[in-house]
C-alpha cells in the first residue's frame, strides 16, 4: 500500500509540470438545456486522431500539440458538434450537445459517437435510461434491473424477481452504487421490484468483468447508477399515474446557472386501494383493524458550481417497505383480543460530493458517504378474559451502517495515458439479528434478548491504474487493487491485480482480453429462493474467511454498418470460500450465524453474444448466453460438485423498441431460459418406529411415518421460462406540458412458468391410495397495464 501511494504522489507532483509546445483542452460537457453532466462522452481531435471521454462528473481533459485542430464532441442520443480553431495556450471550455455553446467556429456534423472497438473496457454495459424505460414492465412499473436482466450474462432469480445473478455469481456479490454508494437491499415487495425510480436516474452502466482497479469488495459485477443532478437553468417536472404507484419528479434551479436540485417520489397505494375491502371482510367477523402493504421512494440532490474549478454535490436516498396487520376484537366489554403485526425493511443513504480541477490535466473528487440497510419486525399478542390479561410480544431487528469516505483522481498527461488513482476507508456497522421475547401471563413477566452479537469492522482500499495507448492498434488497462479488512482483532489484507488489454485487428475488429482478481469481506446469508428481507448481511471474521475470485474473459467486438454494435465474449471465473447456509439451517435459528454456515468452491464459465442499436427509430438488442455455474461445499451434497441454483444454460433476450413518429411508439421484450435448477425427493418409503409412553408400566406402541429420501442437490430441472411483454405509448403535446398514456401486457400469451414445485398426492382411482405427484405452481397469468404520464 505503501508503494502505491509514493506512486500516486509523483503522479500527483507530475501533474503540475508546464509541458513544451503542448497545450491542454479542458471542461465540462453537459446536455444543452439543463446542464446535467454527461458521462462518457467523447472528446475527439480528428486532425491527429487523438481524443478522451469525460469522467462521471462531465470532465474531459485532452493534451494535444500546438496546431491547427479539429475537435469533435459526441455522445449517444445527442448531436454532434465540432469546434475548428487554433490551440495556442491552455483552453478551458464548457461544451453543451445538443443547441452547441460557441468558442470559434461551431459546426454540427453528423459523425458518429464512441465506437465498442475504440475501448479498452469489456464486459462493460451501458444502457439509456430513455430506452429503459421503452421496455415494457411489470404492471407499467419501469424497472433499471429488471432491464438489466434482459442483458447476456445477467440472470433474475425466480418469476417477476429483480435479484441480478452476474456470471454465476450471487445478489451479494455485486457491487450496487447510487451516487458512489453502495446500496445493500435494492429489492421492493420482496424481490419483485427494485429500489430506483429511473426519473430520476442519469446513467447506468454494468461491469461484468475486466474490472478497472477502481472497484473493488464485490466478486460479481459493478453497477454504477448516477442521479439526475437537476436543470440549472429551468424549472421542470415530469410523474406517472399507475395501477399500483405513482411518482412526481421535481427539478430546476435555485440560482440560475449555479445551483440546482432534484427532487422525485414515488408511493404505492395497494394499502389505500385494498383498505375498504379488508375492513369490510373484517366488519363481517365482528373485527375492528385493517391491513396493508407499500412502499416509497425519496430521491433528492443538489448541486452548487463554486466557479469553474470547483462544485459541491449532496444528495440522499430514502426508501421502506411496510406491511402491517392490527386486528381488535372485543366479546363483551370486558373480554378482549387484540393483534398487531408491523414488518419493515429499508435503505437510507447520503453522500456529500466535492469536485475539483486542480490544474487542466488533474481532477480530484473526493465523497463522503452514509448507508444503512435495516429490518425490523414486531409482532403483539394482547388478550383480557375475566379480569385477566396475557400479553405475547417479538421484536426482531437486524441492520448493517456504513460510514465512510474516499478521494478519487484523474490524471491525464497526454492522450496516450490516463490515470486514475485514489484511496478510501468505511467503518462498517454489523447487527446480524436479535429476537426479543416479552411475555406477560397471570403476573409473571418475561422480558429475553436472544441472538448475535454486533460486530464492528474497518474497510481500507488504494488503487491506481493506467489507461495506455501503445498505438492506435493496441492499448491496455493495467491496474492494482490493495484493500485491508479489520475486525475482531483479525486483519486482511489482500492485492488484487487488473489488466485489460484492447488489439485492433485489421477491418477495425477489436480482440480484447482481461484479468481481474476480486476480494469480498462482508456475505449475505440468504436462503436460496425469494429475496426475502430476513437475509443478514455479515462480515468476515477470524472464522468465516473473505471470498476471492479469479476471472478471465475474451472477445471480439466491432461497430457494423455504423449503427449496430456485436460483441462475442467467452469468460471464465474461479470462486473460493463462498458462504452458504449449512444444510437445514436458517436464520431463524437460535445458534451463532458462525456456526449456521458452510464455505465452499465455486466456478462459471460460459459465452455470451451481444448485438445492439442504441440510437435511430427503432432501437434494441438481442442477447444469448450458454454458461455454467457449478459449487462445491465439503459438507453440503456430501462434498459432491452441484449446479447453483440459478445455473442456466440457455438464455436469451430480444428486445425491440420503435417511434413510428414523435406521438407513437411499440415496444416488445422476449425471453427464454433453460429452468432453475432443484432438489426433490427421489425415494419415500415407510419407517416404522418403536415408543415407549412415559410414565407407563409398560407396552410398547409402534407409529409408521413417511421418509422422503432427497436426490442429489439441484439434480433436477424445472421447466424452461418464457414470456413475451409488449407495450404501447401515446405521447401528445399540450400548450404547457406533455401528456403520455402507455398501455402494454405482461407476459402475453399467458405461459404458465415455474415459479415452485411442491411435493403434493393425488388420489388414484384404479389403487384407492393418494399417490405422490409434483405439483408446478406459477406467480403471473396475462397481465395488463396502464400508465399517464406528463411532463411540464
Amino acid at each position: 500500500m505503501l508503494r502505491l501511494l509514493l506512486v500516486s504522489g509523483a503522479l500527483l507532483c507530475y501533474a503540475l509540470l508546464p509541458a513544451q509546445d503542448r497545450y491542454t483542452i479542458s471542461g465540462y460537457l453537459e446536455e444543452a438545456g439543463t446542464g446535467e453532466k454527461l458521462i462518457g462522452a467523447n472528446v475527439y481531435d480528428e486532425r491527429t486522431n487523438l481524443g478522451t471521454t469525460t469522467n462521471t462528473y462531465g470532465f474531459f481533459s485532452l493534451t494535444l500539440p500546438a496546431d491547427s485542430i479539429y475537435l469533435r464532441m459526441s455522445y449517444i442520443g445527442y448531436e454532434t458538434i465540432a469546434y475548428d480553431f487554433y490551440l495556442s495556450r491552455d483552453t478551458t471550455m464548457t461544451a453543451q450537445l445538443g443547441e452547441g455553446t460557441e468558442l470559434t467556429t461551431v459546426v454540427v456534423d453528423a459523425s458518429k459517437g464512441d465506437r465498442i472497438e475504440e475501448r479498452t473496457q469489456m464486459s462493460t454495459m451501458e444502457i439509456p435510461v430513455d430506452q429503459i424505460k421503452k421496455v415494457p414492465a411489470l404492471l407499467g412499473e419501469v424497472d433499471i434491473l429488471k432491464t438489466l436482466q434482459l442483458l447476456p450474462g445477467v440472470q433474475s432469480g425466480s418469476e417477476g424477481s429483480s435479484g441480478l445473478y452476474v456470471r454465476g455469481g450471487s445478489p451479494d456479490q455485486n457491487l450496487i452504487l447510487l451516487d458512489g454508494v453502495p446500496v445493500y437491499n435494492a429489492s421492493h415487495l420482496f424481490g419483485f421490484f427494485s429500489v430506483f425510480n429511473a426519473d430520476a436516474i442519469k446513467s447506468v452502466t454494468l461491469t461484468k468483468g475486466g474490472y478497472p482497479a477502481r472497484f473493488g469488495g464485490r466478486l460479481s459485477s459493478v453497477l454504477e447508477i448516477n442521479m439526475k443532478e437537476g436543470n440549472n437553468e429551468e424549472f421542470h417536472g415530469e410523474g406517472s399515474i399507475g395501477l399500483i404507484s405513482s411518482k412526481l419528479t421535481l427539478e430546476g434551479p435555485i440560482n440560475k446557472g449555479r445551483t440546482s436540485f432534484i427532487v422525485s417520489g414515488r408511493r404505492t397505494y395497494i394499502d389505500i386501494l385494498a383498505q375498504p375491502f379488508i375492513q369490510r371482510g373484517l366488519r363481517e367477523e365482528d373485527i375492528e383493524g385493517g391491513a396493508g402493504y407499500y412502499f416509497y421512494d425519496l430521491n433528492a440532490k443538489i448541486n452548487h458550481k463554486i466557479d469553474d474549478d470547483n462544485r459541491i454535490y449532496a444528495s440522499v436516498y430514502s426508501g421502506d417497505d411496510r406491511f402491517y396487520v392490527n386486528t381488535r376484537e372485543e366479546f363483551n366489554q370486558d373480554d378482549i383480543s387484540e393483534f398487531n403485526n408491523n414488518l419493515g425493511w429499508g435503505n437510507l443513504t447520503g453522500a456529500l460530493r466535492y469536485n475539483r480541477r486542480w490544474s487542466p490535466k488533474l481532477f480530484s473528487n473526493t465523497t463522503l458517504t452514509y448507508s444503512r440497510y435495516a429490518l425490523s419486525t414486531r409482532t403483539e399478542f394482547r388478550d383480557r378474559f375475566d379480569g385477566e390479561e396475557e400479553a405475547f410480544g417479538a421484536v426482531y431487528l437486524s441492520e448493517i451502517e456504513d460510514w465512510g469516505g474516499k478521494i478519487d483522481f484523474d490524471y491525464i498527461p497526454s492522450p496516450n495515458h490516463y490515470i486514475r488513482f485514489g484511496a478510501n476507508v468505511v467503518n462498517h456497522a454489523f447487527k446480524p439479528g436479535a429476537l426479543t421475547f416479552e411475555v406477560e401471563f397471570e403476573n409473571i413477566g418475561l422480558d429475553t434478548t436472544i441472538g448475535n452479537a454486533n460486530i464492528g469492522a474497518m474497510e481500507y482500499a488504494v488503487y491506481v491504474e493506467d489507461d495506455i495507448k501503445f498505438s492506435r492498434r493496441l492499448q491496455a488497462n493495467i491496474g492494482v487493487h490493495a484493500s485491508a479488512f479489520g475486525v475482531e482483532g483479525q486483519t486482511y489484507f489482500s492485492v488484487q491485480p487488473r489488466l485489460g488489454v484492447r488489439y485492433l485487428a485489421p477491418r477495425d475488429v477489436a480482440v480484447k482480453a482481461s484479468f481481474s482478481t476480486m476480494t469480498q469481506f462482508i456475505n449475505l446469508l440468504t436462503n436460496e429462493g425469494l429475496g426475502l428481507p430476513t437475509d443478514l448481511w455479515v462480515p468476515a471474521t477470524d472464522r468465516i474467511l473473505p471470498q476471492e475470485s479469479w476471472q478471465a474473459a475474451l472477445g471480439v467486438a466491432k461497430t457494423v454498418w455504423d449503427d449496430y454494435e456485436v460483441s462475442v465474449e467467452g469468460y471464465y471465473r474461479s470462486m473460493t470460500n463462498l458462504v452458504s447456509y449449512a444444510e437445514g439451517a436458517g436464520f431463524l435459528s437460535f445458534d451463532d450465524w458462525e456456526d449456521k454456515v458452510e464455505q465452499g468452491d465455486g466456478e462459471s464459465y460460459g459465452v455470451e453474444l451481444f448485438f445492439q442499436k442504441k440510437a435511430g427509430k427503432t432501437t434494441g438488442w438481442v442477447g444469448y448466453t450458454l454458461s455454467w455455474s457449478n459449487r462445491t461445499f465439503e459438507n453440503i451434497n456430501s462434498g459432491n460438485t452441484y449446479p447453483f441454483k440459478y445455473d442456466r444454460r440457455h438464455d436469451l433476450s430480444v428486445v425491440v423498441a420503435h417511434d413510428f413518429n414523435e406521438r407513437i411508439s411499440l415496444s416488445g421484450a422476449f425471453v427464454y431460459g433453460t429452468g432453475n435448477a432443484l432438489t426433490v425427493p427421489e425415494v419415500r418409503y415407510q419407517s416404522v418406529q418403536s415408543s415407549t409412553p412415559f410414565g407407563s408400566g409398560g407396552g410398547t406402541s409402534f407409529q409408521s411415518q413417511t421418509v422422503n429420501v432427497p436426490s442429489e442437490k439441484n439434480a433436477y430441472r424445472m421447466r424452461d421460462y418464457h414470456r413475451l411483454d409488449v407495450g404501447i405509448s401515446f405521447k401528445k403535446q399540450k400548450k404547457y406540458w406533455q401528456r403520455t398514456w402507455s398501455f402494454g401486457f405482461y407476459n402475453v400469451y399467458s405461459r404458465a412458468n415455474p415459479f415452485f414445485i411442491a411435493l403434493d398426492s393425488e388420489y388414484n382411482d384404479q389403487t384407492g391410495d393418494f399417490e405422490p405427484v409434483f405439483r408446478q405452481y406459477s406467480l403471473f397469468p396475462i397481465i395488463p397495464y396502464v400508465t399517464y404520464g406528463f411532463k411540464f
